[in-house]
């Protein structure tokens, strides 16, 4: 079922042409596998080609140690939900010298490694293409991921569309996606400066804390792990929450109880890619 000519409507001239083009590559592409966290992009890319491709649409998680099991629970349920094939597989990313050692190339050793595990099975189900959830906006921030999805050859719909995170957020909600207004998804490895090496003891640390941030109700935010300092980066109304002085104890009290031995807030604010402000210093 494709998004109905009503709320079709709903959206400008320019979304629907975009829409179209990106149904125009799924149709010609004829198969996919698509690399599927449950995220805002996938999610949308995955519902198109499910709805296209029919059984030819496989969506294909990796778990992994920079998941949160929240979000791999939440991506098996969306997959069920449209009722398209899905496939888990593991990929211990610790195991990566070059992603461990967390250089700037982190996001290209993790990127290749996974997307070859991903290719691999969609060979064995005799699918040629694989998608991945990249628009147009990943090419305004650092991502060396992005070029090991191209020398995989790994195809981006989504950008070669002309989709910016907006277009995605707003077809999303014409489709009903529950995902239409989720905030944007990152693995756990990204709360962490380069060069800092990345255990897995640190990302259940930081996996703990913001699952307790969630619980207090806030919905934008980032815990950036400083090794004995947790800097929290959060949205203006999580900030407003944040700050009340019972929730303020709490906080401290449990990151504390994690093993953090101080507690900040950054008053920068959520920005996505932040640890990415380093670089112009290195």
């Amino acid at each position: 079922m494709t998004c109905s000519k009503t709320n079709e409507e709903n959206l400008s001239e320019t979304i629907r042409k975009k829409y179209n083009r990106l149904r125009q590559i799924i149709i010609k592409a004829g198969d996919a596998a698509i690399g599927f966290s449950g995220g805002v992009d996938s999610t949308f890319l995955l519902k198109v080609c499910s709805e296209i491709l029919g059984d030819k649409a496989l969506a294909i998680t990796i778990k992994s140690e920079v998941i949160t099991a929240s979000e791999l629970e939440e991506a098996c349920d969306t997959a069920t939900e449209m009722g398209v094939r899905h496939i888990v597989l593991h990929e211990n990313v610790l195991a990566l010298p070059g992603f461990v050692k967390n250089h700037p190339d982190r996001c290209y050793v993790c990127k290749k490694t996974i997307f070859s595990q991903i290719k691999k099975q969609a060979a064995l189900y005799g699918i040629r293409h694989c998608f991945d959830g990249g628009n147009v906006d990943d090419a305004a921030d650092f991502r060396p991921g992005r070029i090991a999805i191209g020398e995989l050859g790994v195809r981006s719909p989504l950008e070669e569309a002309g989709f910016v995170k907006s277009d995605i957020r707003a077809v999303s909600k014409s489709l009903n996606l529950p995902t239409w207004n989720k905030p944007a998804l990152a693995c756990l490895a990204s709360r962490f400066p380069y060069y800092t090496e990345i255990t897995e003891d640190a990302l259940q640390q930081v996996e703990n804390a913001e699952a307790f941030l969630r619980e207090l109700g806030m919905r934008i935010f980032r815990v950036r792990h400083h090794e004995s300092l947790a800097r929290i980066e959060t949205g203006e109304q999580e900030r407003g929450l944040l700050l009340e002085i019972d929730h303020c104890a709490k906080v401290v009290k449990y990151f504390k109880f994690l093993g953090y031995k101080y507690v900040s807030l950054d008053l920068e604010g959520y920005r996505t890619g932040s640890m990415n402000e380093e670089l112009s210093s290195l």
